[in-house]
């Protein structure tokens, strides 16, 4: 076997496909994220085992594509106003978190027996926690709308914020280490700050005059919108690497850009599942890099390092929770959120080794962290109530006496609304007015940019996204709708495609949405499947509207005012 993967490259990375499908079922069935079951591939694939990854430049390629990848979402995801919105909260916990786990874990790494230098490097890698795992985990639990859930959203933020800036240190740390071999060093390191510079300016005018423009054009082909994503990602990030600062500021930047059009959350879906498949490149490269009899040396610290993880960072966001205001629970829940160590622990350590300043067995030390921590705090965080439960008549020291943080409606609390409405066209805008009428708050998702744009014009709060993508709908505000309603169009299904509103009612179901759901037919048929499927309530707009056209002329009751204009390009529901 060894033999045939050695002389086609393509069988390696069948094998390596295959083995990856096979060890994240295994840890599908252990509730492992997929991080812990991708570095254990690595780890597989690598020489010390099975030694079956050996096309180190290809795996490498594909491994800077999927960070380049990851970092563009990051860009994208970067929501400043969340941070805001949030109040002193997010802020202050995600920089008090930030500071405690540096200076501890860097005296912890010290005593551990690192130089000054790697010490410092552990312990800013011990500081980021895992974003894509935690709103995975809240979210199947239904708790990302919960005020912990959203205090846990806003300081991951501020921990994203603190990756950016330690990047943007690392890279020029890195160009400057790289100039001062030369002559012209303090000339090279002006050189790539003009440049950085300069792209950043260029990036502010792309936000200003191009990005909305130009991707609501490209959003009318989906497809095209998530190849121009993915181009747009790695073309910043080949430049960023050209000028010397770096593919990964580059990725990020090419995120930023994308963030203030209505269209993020649409891209950031779509290319979700493509960031995992690359991002097992990455992992695969890391475990296939690592040397496991170093790795039987670092055991010991790597215990140490994961207990302070584990136990010291969800005290200090318990205690400064407490400290301001909230309930021991808020805190507890909170705090747990933050007990691993994430990807960019590794990116940033794999940068640390690039430059020279770290050497491999530190690159292993934190592998194995994050390994112990995000296999522990999964567990942690699926269990958080069981052991609030076992741990609360302990945590009475971490809450004030009369706490006052949590009166109302609370700090961050995001803003509800009382129906989601599917399909924005001449139909699903007259629900959503006469809806709006009585007194009820409506948001409103479609997937055509006119549509969005028009409906946006009439005042309502409006998303781009398709509702047939999960990924889509578990960032939407689930729990706190009273209703579903699905008025898009009814088209005929082939072998390619499903029924949107089929696929809209299995995935809130799966997501445990436990509010109404309103869906829209035509046919008769139809309607009985719908209602098979658990649809509350089947509009049928030719019917409903033949009644009320009776009662209106029976009763003498007078027919309704236009509530919309015909938005430019909405038609009618075919018949």
């Amino acid at each position: 076997m060894i033999t045939a993967i050695e002389g086609y490259i393509f069988y390696e990375i069948a094998a390596l496909l295959v083995l990856a499908a096979g060890v994240g079922f295994l840890g599908l069935l252990m509730r492992q994220p997929l991080i812990v079951s991708f570095i254990a591939v690595g780890i597989l694939a690598g020489p010390s085992l099975l030694d079956v990854a050996q096309s180190d430049e290809q795996i490498d390629l594909l491994a800077e594509l999927g960070i380049a990848l990851l970092l563009f979402l990051v860009g994208l995801k970067l929501d400043f106003n969340l941070v805001r919105t949030l109040g002193p909260v997010a802020l202050v916990t995600g920089l008090g978190q930030v500071i405690f786990t540096t200076v501890f874990g860097f005296l912890i790494a010290l005593a551990l027996g690192l130089d000054a230098l790697t010490a410092i490097y552990v312990a800013i890698a011990l500081t980021f926690s895992s974003t894509i795992i935690i709103v995975k985990l809240l979210s199947d639990k239904r708790e990302i709308d919960a005020l912990h859930g959203r205090i846990a959203l806003g300081f991951l933020i501020v921990q994203d914020i603190v990756v950016v800036v330690a990047m943007i240190a690392l890279s020029a740390i890195g160009v400057g280490g790289a100039a001062a071999e030369g002559e012209n060093a303090l000339a090279e390191v002006l050189r790539v700050l003009g440049y950085g510079i300069g792209m950043l300016a260029f990036v502010v005018i792309f936000i200003r005059y191009v990005a909305t423009p130009l991707v609501e054009r490209l959003s009318r082909a989906p497809e095209l919108l998530v190849s121009f994503a993915i181009g747009w990602a790695a073309l910043l990030a080949a430049v960023g690497h050209y000028l010397g600062f770096g593919k990964e500021l580059g990725g990020l930047l090419a995120g930023v850009s994308l963030a203030s059009t209505p269209f993020r959350e649409a891209i950031a879906a779509r290319l979700a599942s493509l960031r995992d498949f690359l991002l097992l490149f990455f992992f695969i490269a890391l475990g296939a890099s690592l040397d496991l009899s170093v790795l039987g040396a670092s055991i010991g610290p790597a215990i140490v390092l994961s207990l302070f993880v584990l136990i010291g960072n969800p005290l200090i966001v318990l205690a400064i929770m407490g400290a301001m205001g909230y309930r021991k629970r808020t805190g507890f829940l909170a705090g747990l959120t933050v007990a691993q160590i994430s990807e960019f622990s590794l990116i940033f350590m794999a940068m640390g080794v690039a430059i020279g300043h770290v050497a491999e067995d530190a690159l292993g030390l934190v592998t194995l962290v994050g390994l112990v921590t995000i296999a522990a705090s999964t567990y942690m965080i699926t269990y958080s109530h069981q052991l609030y439960g076992l741990f609360e008549p302990v945590l009475g020291v971490f809450e004030r006496r009369h706490p006052k943080a949590e009166d109302g409606v609370g700090p961050g609390t995001a803003l509800a609304h009382d129906v989601i409405l599917f399909g924005l066209g001449r139909y699903g805008l007259g629900i959503a007015s006469a809806l709006r009428d009585s007194g009820r708050s409506i948001l409103g998702v479609d997937f055509s940019p006119e549509a969005v744009r028009h409906a946006r014009a009439q005042g309502f709060d409006v998303l781009f996204g398709d509702a047939t993508d999960p990924e889509f709908l578990g960032h939407l505000p689930l729990a706190r709708a009273e209703w579903l309603v699905m008025a898009v169009p009814e088209h005929d299904t082939g072998l390619t495609h499903d029924d949107p509103r089929h696929a809209l009612l299995r995935a809130v179901r799966d997501l445990g949405f436990d509010g109404k759901i309103a869906v829209a037919a035509h046919r008769d048929t139809t309607a009985m499947t719908l209602q098979a499927e658990r649809a509350d309530l089947v509009l049928m707009p030719y019917r409903d509207a033949a009644f009320a056209a009776a009662k209106m002329i029976t009763d003498d009751a007078r027919a309704p005012e236009c509530v919309v204009a015909d938005a430019e390009g909405q038609k009618e529901l075919p018949t």
